[in-house]
């Protein structure tokens, strides 16, 4: 991992995240599955990257919160649907996780592990095939695009999370 902290330290480096009142820090290392409450994805399709932009001005990788019972695939497919309107072609490769200590003494949903959850990143291969489906209760997605990846990482830095510098890192472990 030092390699990796190395050359992204704003990714890896300690953070909180105030919304959430999450103390969060970055690794490569995958946790076992049912302490992965969040998946976001790295989505290669023709032209680059999928990146998505909200009613509330965020910017964005695909991917959301895991429903009770829902495996991760489950998650990523429905969520692709969802926010970009795409679907899944090739299989799921790990790229990191924000480890997430809850410093809030109940978990934000019954089913989602606590106090401590990851927020995993994948890659994956998709199509964009429609319009995001925004069901009522998510997020309203008012722009998916498809850029090259260093203009991507672009378009995604200045948000919460270091998302730019997950692109950023699934480029240069050579996943996009």
């Amino acid at each position: 991992m030092q390699p990796w902290a190395e050359r992204f330290p704003d990714l890896f480096a300690p953070g909180y995240w105030e919304w959430g009142e999450l103390d969060v820090r970055y690794t490569v290392e995958e946790p076992p599955d049912e302490l992965i409450s969040n998946v976001h994805v790295v989505c290669r399709t023709v032209g680059g990257i999928v990146v998505c932009a909200n009613d509330l001005g965020w910017r964005f990788l695909p991917g959301g919160t895991r429903e009770p019972g829902e495996s991760i695939e489950e998650l990523v497919r429905r969520e692709l649907l969802e926010e970009a309107g795409a679907r899944l072609t090739g299989p799921l490769t790990w790229l990191g996780a924000h480890r997430a200590d809850h410093r809030r003494e109940t978990p934000y949903r019954p089913h989602l592990p606590h106090p401590v959850s990851y927020w995993a990143n994948y890659v994956a291969d998709v199509v964009v095939e429609q319009e995001p489906t925004n069901p009522d209760d998510g997020e309203q997605v008012t722009e998916v695009l498809v850029l090259p990846p260093e203009k991507a990482a672009e378009y995604l830095d200045g948000q919460p999370e270091e998302v730019g510098s997950i692109v950023r890192l699934a480029q240069a472990r050579g996943l996009v």
